[in-house]
């Protein structure tokens, strides 16, 4: 069972090997898991799943596989004798438990009373004081509330199992979606990687585990220099137009890119940049920065972001006077070349979607200019141009 459940993971996507596959097996030879899907179901993805980004993969994977169990409960009706069924329940009740089966005549009467309701009911019900239904005070049903009875489907309000595959929590997590405030998170711990570098100590976790393990059990502490947000970042934002649809995603990112980084600076663009950048959309005809002066206050060693759909008119890169706002006296990739000949690492991450790119000129002349250093705004796009900036 576990093979074809193992080769499904793969089929979904999921990167897994006979390495972690090993792993699970030997975990349920130590019954980590045992008699309880869900708790193997929190195993299983323990050991087979090493990134988050996949768990709403997983979920969809895990639920085709064991969909089957679903009927467990009455296959093991089915095969197990009732009286000893009944027997078995009444070992597990307390003696105030008895009494209250007692006080509606008994576990027989109740299961008798039970089938006849099911039997003289004809719809869905809720709320009132006897037929099987929702809320209420009914002793056949769930989400309400009496002492004594049989709960019928739902969630006990006393935490009973629930299917957690079939939540799919993690829906919004898969590395190909665009961004949004959760699995943006998710991306910005990958930032992390090249956001720090060393000041004072702080403790090497995987050093001391070594060391200690050498020295038979005997702690033995190792510290490292400890790391600080160093690095610098300068962002440019592509508004208004064609970017109207993506102000959320944009918003996000820059939200959560002010967090993770002391040295941020931003400008805003339209389109494509020129001579003349700003930071105030509501004065962007009166309050611009010079592009040049952008290039001689900030040092190469910044890392540059620009975030746009690199949905123009061609014209708009290429030809003098091609800005929609005004006339500029240089074309845009002018400017574009004099940046990268400032800054040595430089990104674009596009909000339209990777499989669109191809229809429209001036995304393939962006990215040309960019050297094909432009990532989708996507987790997975974010990944990779991360890691871009990084090298």
């Amino acid at each position: 069972m576990l093979i074809n459940f193992f080769f499904l993971l793969k089929k979904s996507g999921i990167p897994v090997s006979i390495k972690e596959l090993l792993i699970l097996l030997e975990a349920l030879q130590s019954r980590l898991a045992f008699c309880s899907l869900d708790d193997f179901y929190s195993l299983a993805r323990l050991c087979m799943v090493k990134d988050e980004k996949y768990f709403d993969r997983y979920d969809r994977a895990f639920a085709a596989h064991f969909k089957e169990l679903d009927n467990l409960e009455d296959i093991l009706e089915a095969l197990i004798p009732e009286d000893w069924l009944r027997s078995e329940f009444m070992k597990h009740l307390s003696d105030e438990e008895k009494a209250k089966i007692e006080s509606l005549g008994g576990l027989e009467k109740l299961l008798e009373t039970f089938k006849e309701r099911l039997e003289e009911q004809k719809e869905r019900h809720a709320g009132g004081n006897k037929w099987i239904g929702t809320g209420g005070t009914s002793p056949f049903g769930h989400s309400g509330y009496h002492p004594e009875g049989i709960r019928v489907g739902g969630e006990s309000r006393n935490k009973s199992a629930v299917k957690v595959w079939e939540k799919r929590q993690f829906k919004d997590l898969d590395d190909n979606i665009e961004l949004g405030t959760r699995n943006l998170k998710v991306a910005l711990r990958k930032l992390r990687k090249f956001a720090r570098s060393g000041a004072e100590e702080e403790l090497d976790l995987d050093d001391t585990i070594a060391c200690t393990a050498k020295n038979a059990g005997y702690l033995d502490i190792k510290m490292v220099p400890e790391r600080h947000n160093a690095i610098k970042v300068l962002i440019f934002f592509d508004v208004g137009g064609s970017m109207d649809p993506f102000v959320k995603v944009c918003e996000e990112l820059f939200s959560a890119c002010k967090t993770e980084f002391k040295h941020l600076e931003f400008f805003y663009f339209h389109n494509f940049i020129y001579d003349s950048v700003w930071k105030n959309n509501s004065r962007r005809y009166t309050d611009k920065t010079l592009l040049n002066d952008v290039l001689r206050t900030f040092t190469k060693d910044y890392k540059v972001i620009f975030v746009g759909d690199a949905s123009m008119a061609s014209y708009e890169i290429s030809h003098r006077g091609g800005s929609v706002e005004y006339m500029n006296e240089e074309a845009g990739y002018v400017w574009m070349q004099r940046l990268k000949a400032v800054f040595n690492k430089v990104i674009w991450l596009n909000p339209v979607e990777e499989k669109y790119w191809n229809y429209t000129q001036s995304i393939g002349m962006v990215k040309q200019l960019v050297e094909d250093e432009m990532f989708p705004l996507s987790v997975k796009g974010l990944e990779q141009g991360i890691s871009s900036l990084s090298k």
